[in-house]
């Protein structure tokens, strides 16, 4: 029986009334508004106003009246049905028939995840026309999508990182339910669902918290959107942490997600003596134990304390970190590109690379260019392949870019069949950025809709525009890059999804099917046993030659990424994956195999 989720913020349908709880400690004053009436809304204690209003039921419209002028949305809304300042709808979290009572998960090992932006996916840019392509991503040998995330944005258009009400799926694109009906459906065929939430800054606009709970944050912590979240205040940190705790849980908990990508870690400061990032580990590990959650970080800073296994190999806190060490490896490799961070990838790559593919982060406590030489990384090679998530491409390494490239335009096709193999091949958990299975040829591109608020516009075009100045290609025009803010832009974004009927995409598109199709049946029976290390080593300074051992088996791969042949010893392995002429042994360059079976 799946526990209906329950939390002290926002509204809660209690017999036939509704009761609403708002945390205000700096507000003088405030009343509840619902349905367009005032109604007292008196203290309870330690910032807390709460009120009970009989007759009220799902589908009713209410705010609070700060200090006798501004109304605000509830910082827990459920629905946002006219956008970030507009009044909260109340949700009956019960009504949605769910069918997937026996969904339990998959085991983090079974997973192949495929990254996605609701709004460009599809051209209906909904969860229902997200729904429709479920069977395609199933049969691709996907296992678990993850989308961008979808708290409630101003606007229309977004990423996603500019949310404001993190408990409030945007209107955009669809209803509560809609969302819950893209869930149950991918839990009837086998699919996972992950969410990328934000829990270290809000938006630029609709954030309304600094009207009635200054304290939510502290200009002790700056971070690169201002000030702080109040993780760690004496007064407001209890509150500040379940107010992010319990999103958490309401996401895996109300709408049946099966694990959470937290977006930029490293931004969430926290001096407490148990770090924030701790207790929202241990947290859901304790309320969620006879579940298959999954809970995955972006971190800078390669810090491997948040990855610790158990004595039974299980996570103690979260289950992986994404591995951009191994995406700079493969991407300068590829494009030759040595610019930010690149830079500190790029006088050793294919060493970097054997160092990811063995023991996860290439930087373990080394010295980092980007960071000023100061030391980047934690120790990792006594983590389990598992701990990472891997990836060609993502959301950020493409719309980063001034035009939004994705790296089959950037990358010889030769090359990166080698690459895509050796990375949906490795027993790491891989991440396809949605349209990379088949090569898609539209860009994804920067956007944002925060009109009719012009001057924020204006800041961010030209913010945008002034960021590429000094690349060499836009130190002389930076008319080409597009403008964020137009929906052109984001139409741009969408998908085609006909492409993979059409040659080179049908081809490509076959590759990854047969990759994934070979990871199914080779690769995870193996990572599904015990992990028992990897070495690695260059046999040449152009070449890698890794092995992985498992309780069930080790296997190798070879990869020669430089332009003279090589001469692999298969020491009796057999090869499951080549994209040499034959099977012998013989690389030329840019090719590499996979061999099951070998001795390291």
């Amino acid at each position: 029986m799946r526990r209906a989720h329950t939390m002290a913020f926002g509204s809660e349908i209690v017999a036939d009334a509704v009761r609403f709880r708002l945390w205000a400690p700096t507000a003088k004053d405030v009343a509840l508004v619902v349905d367009g009436a005032d109604h007292p809304f008196p203290e309870v204690g330690e910032g807390w106003r709460e009120a009970t209003v009989p007759g009220a039921r799902a589908g009713a419209r209410y705010g609070f009246r700060i200090d006798g002028d501004l109304v605000v949305p509830d910082p827990a809304s459920r629905f946002q049905p006219e956008d970030v300042a507009g009044p909260s709808e109340v949700i009956d979290p019960q009504a949605f028939a769910w069918t997937d009572a026996a969904w339990t998960g998959r085991p983090f090992e079974e997973a192949v995840i495929y990254e996605l932006h609701v709004g460009t996916a599809t051209p209906e840019g909904t969860y229902a026309g997200l729904e429709k392509r479920l069977e395609d991503l199933r049969d691709l040998g996907v296992t678990a999508i993850e989308l961008l995330p979808i708290a409630d944005f101003k606007g229309g258009r977004n990423w996603g990182y500019d949310g404001v009400l993190p408990y409030t799926p945007d209107a955009a694109y669809g209803r509560p339910d809609d969302l819950k009906r893209l869930i149950d459906r991918a839990h009837a065929l086998g699919l996972m669902v992950f969410l990328d939430a934000v829990y270290n800054h809000f938006g630029p606009a609709g954030n309304y918290l600094h009207a009635y709970a200054k304290t939510f944050f502290t200009e002790r912590h700056q971070t690169p959107w201002g000030a702080g979240i109040n993780f760690d205040g004496r007064e407001s940190g209890h509150v500040v942490r379940q107010y992010f705790l319990q999103n958490a849980l309401y996401w895996l908990e109300e709408y049946h997600f099966d694990g959470l990508r937290f977006d930029a870690v490293h931004a969430i400061l926290d001096d407490s003596e148990r770090h924030f990032l701790a207790e929202l580990g241990e947290t859901v590990r304790e309320r969620l134990p006879n579940r298959h959650v999954h809970l995955i970080l972006e971190n800078e800073a390669n810090q491997a304390r948040w990855l610790e296994r158990d004595e039974a190999g299980a996570p103690r806190q979260h289950s992986a970190q994404w591995a951009d060490d191994l995406h700079h490896c493969w991407h300068v490799l590829l494009t030759g590109e040595d610019a930010g961070y690149y830079e500190s990838f790029s006088d050793r790559p294919v060493e970097h690379l054997a160092r990811c593919l063995s023991e996860g982060f290439a930087y373990q406590g080394e010295p980092f260019k980007t960071l000023g030489d100061h030391p980047r990384g934690e120790p990792s090679a006594h983590l389990p392949p598992s701990a990472f998530v891997t990836f060609l491409q993502n959301h950020d390494q493409v719309g980063n870019r001034a035009l939004g490239e994705r790296l089959s335009h950037l990358a010889d096709a030769d090359k990166l069949a080698l690459a895509r193999a050796g990375f949906l091949l490795a027993p790491q958990i891989p991440m396809l950025w949605m349209g990379e299975e088949w090569s898609a040829s539209t860009p994804f591109l920067f956007f944002v809709d925060f009109a009719p608020d012009e001057d924020l516009n204006r800041a961010v075009r030209e913010g945008r525009r002034r960021e590429f100045k000094s690349f060499a290609a836009f130190a002389d025009d930076t008319s080409v890059i597009p403008d964020p803010t137009e929906a052109r832009t984001f139409a741009a974004s969408k998908l085609d999804w006909s492409e993979r009927e059409r040659s080179p995409h049908r081809e490509v598109l076959a590759d990854t099917k047969h990759l994934l199709r070979l990871r199914r049946e080779i690769v995870v029976p193996l990572t599904k046993t015990r992990y028992l290390g990897a070495t690695a080593s260059l046999p040449r300074p152009d070449v890698v030659d890794c092995t992985w051992r498992f309780e069930g088996g080790s296997y190798r791969f070879v990869a020669n990424v430089g332009t003279g042949p090589f001469a692999a010893d298969l020491r009796g392995g057999r090869v499951f994956w080549t994209n040499a002429p034959d099977g012998s042994g013989a690389l030329p360059g840019w090719t590499g195999l996979f061999l099951s079976g070998a001795e390291a």
